[in-house]
Formats: C-alpha cells, structure tokens, sequence
C-alpha cells in the first residue's frame, strides 16, 4: 500500500495531479477540495489510497488525513465505490456532509451526482454514528482564481472527469457564471454544477 506520496507537482487540474517523486510521475485522482489547496503550491506531500481492480490500479490523494479518513469511510459503505467518493467530496465540504448526515438531510446527500435514494439512506445509516462519535470536521478553503477562464477551464476539465458530458457542464457552468458575482471560486461552480447536473 502507499499511504502517501511527496514530490514536486508537474500537472495539475481539479480532477488529477501528476507528482514527481525522484523522476517517478505518479497520476493521483484527486477532489476538488485537494486541487484548490495544492493550487499555486510547488510542492506537496498527499495522503493516498491505491484501489486495485482487475483492469486498473488507481491512486487517490487527499491533502489532509480527514479528508482521507472520509474517502475510506465512503467507500466502506456498499455501492459506493472510489469515484463516487471523489465525487462526493467534490460536492460537499466535510462541515456540510456531516451535518447532512447527522440531520439526516436525505436531500442535500442526493442532490450528489450519482447518489440515490437508497444509497443516501446507507450513507446515513452506516455513518452516523461514526461522524457523531469522531466529528471529522475540517475547514474547507476558497482560493479564488485571478482569471475568469481560467477558472471556467479548470471547472470543465473537472466536471468532464467526474462524469458528466461536455456540452452538460459548459451550459451549466456558464449558467452559474452569470447568476454569480465574481468572487465565485473554481470550487464552488465545481459543487453547485454537481449538484444541479
């Protein structure tokens, strides 16, 4: 198992950063939440996960343990699988997912890409107690951009990644452009397109 990789950062976009590590590049699928931390950052060092599939080995990296120790919990649950857990933190900060769960907010967890009826309810069935008992909590950072398009190519190649259709994503994003000031962040279209796609 690799709990974590350090290096120097050779790419970087909202879905995936690239890490050298001694000449050894290691694609890491990262959450949106992540790729604003590491944003403007030479360098890191990511708490990972390895999934292992019979057709793939797929590395998943967290800037912090919490963010991490959510992803495994996620993941524990039946019919969540790595990808929908990335997406649901994606979606939602720490705060807001363990208040959605303690409150029982069927709603918000499903307004979740990918995310039922069913799995919502075992969502908050099997975590409850846990997000009670240990109260994961961690502040979630807005970094806004400097450029307009930058940002809306950042939140295009993320939302393409985590699933949904390009011409989907460019009329949402462009929809949340023009309701929103300008202080918006890339995370924050990132979430809000989640959650109306």
């Amino acid at each position: 198992m690799i709990a974590f990789v350090e290096g120097i950062i050779e790419e970087l976009n909202p879905a995936v950063v690239v890490v050298n590590v001694q000449g050894l590049g290691y694609e890491i699928r990262i959450s949106v939440r992540t790729y604003t931390q590491l944003k403007g950052l030479g360098k890191c060092r990511l708490n990972t996960f390895l999934s292992i599939k019979e057709d793939s080995h797929t590395l998943f990296g967290f800037f912090d343990v919490a963010e991490k120790k959510s992803f495994l919990d996620l993941t524990s649950i039946s019919g969540v699988g790595p990808g929908t857990a990335l997406t649901v933190l994606s979606s939602l900060s720490f705060e807001e997912l363990n208040s959605a769960i303690i409150r029982e907010d069927l709603k918000t967890i499903q307004s979740i890409k990918g995310i039922g009826l069913k799995t919502a309810q075992r969502i908050i069935l099997e975590l409850k107690d846990k997000v009670k008992k240990e109260g994961i909590v961690s502040p979630s950072q807005n970094i806004p951009l400097n450029s307009h398009t930058a940002m809306r190519q950042d939140a295009l190649a993320a939302l393409i990644a985590l699933g949904i259709p390009k011409v989907s994503a460019d009329k949402t994003i462009d929809t949340i452009l023009k309701t929103h000031d300008s202080t918006i962040t890339t995370e924050q279209i990132i979430k809000i397109a989640l959650k109306s796609a």
